[in-house]
């Protein structure tokens, strides 16, 4: 609800670390709390089981290509004499992680899409889809087999340039910043590829918010037409039009999220 814009309730008067008045938006219990006023606690679980189901495809589908396509394993390299192997190996290990994740993707999209659908009709109380097997039926009728794909390139993109970057980044530090001589490199080690990949997260974002967008956009609710967002004729549209408006990454703060305040909102104290 957040990623499309929605915003019920207005923005409150705070001040930041440094003591300034800043405007910001209802975090997410605030508007949890909205959201069972108005739909009660089941409207917290909108979407939830095409989105379990989702991600049930997702686990079966990545292992079913990792049982397919078994990756030999190779011995732990950190001297930095072996840069080559090493990179090699990060090299090999990431396109076979690339290969399951882009198939999970791909199969588990269109119950993504579903999910994504059934949440956002919360913002003008429809009920187009108000099941798994009638939103597949729906979506077909009305949008052909291409419909249950939309959203899908900016999603793999994201997931690929998040696997390349966090895996090669980890490995330059843990190669480079990382002495063997020192007694807790490896625990540094074991670290360093999770904390890579919260960065990271951050920056590819955005490809997650165009193709969340683009799976409700123009499908005929509220949430995927004016004043939400017009009827965006590709991803690349999307993101242009997201850039403009600097909402690249509207919604990825879920507790301190801050709003555009003009200048003379406040008067001087």
């Amino acid at each position: 609800l957040l990623q499309v814009g929605h915003e019920p309730l207005p923005p409150t008067v705070g001040r930041n670390v440094l003591g300034r008045k800043v405007l910001y938006l209802p975090g997410f219990f605030t508007y949890a709390r909205h959201i069972v006023e108005v739909d009660g606690k089941r409207g917290l679980f909108r979407g939830l089981t095409p989105r379990l189901i989702s991600s049930t495809l997702s686990t079966i589908t990545r292992g079913s290509v990792k049982k397919a396509f078994p990756l030999e394993d190779m011995e732990h390299v950190s001297n930095k004499d072996d840069v080559k192997t090493s990179l090699r190996k990060v090299v090999r290990e990431t396109s076979h992680e690339m290969m399951m994740q882009c198939a999970s993707r791909v199969v588990s999209h269109p119950l993504h899409v579903i999910s994504m659908r059934c949440m956002v009709q919360f913002i003008g109380r429809e009920v187009k889809y108000s099941g798994v097997f009638s939103a597949i039926g729906r979506i077909f009728k009305e949008e052909g087999i291409l419909g249950f794909f939309v959203g899908l390139v900016p999603h793999i993109l994201g997931d690929v340039i998040f696997l390349w970057c966090c895996n090669l980044l980890a490995h330059f530090i843990n190669t480079y910043a990382v002495d063997d001589n020192f007694s807790q490199a490896s625990v540094i080690r074991s670290y360093t590829k999770f904390v890579m990949g919260i960065a990271v997260s951050m920056l590819t974002y955005p490809f997650l918010l165009v193709g969340d967008l683009m799976a409700v956009n123009n499908c005929g609710l509220c949430a995927g037409l004016p004043p939400y967002a017009p009827a965006f004729t590709s991803w690349i549209h999307c993101w242009r039009y997201l850039s403009a408006q600097g909402q690249l990454f509207r919604g990825s703060s879920l507790l301190f999220r801050r709003a555009p305040m003009p200048a003379a909102y406040f008067p001087i104290d």
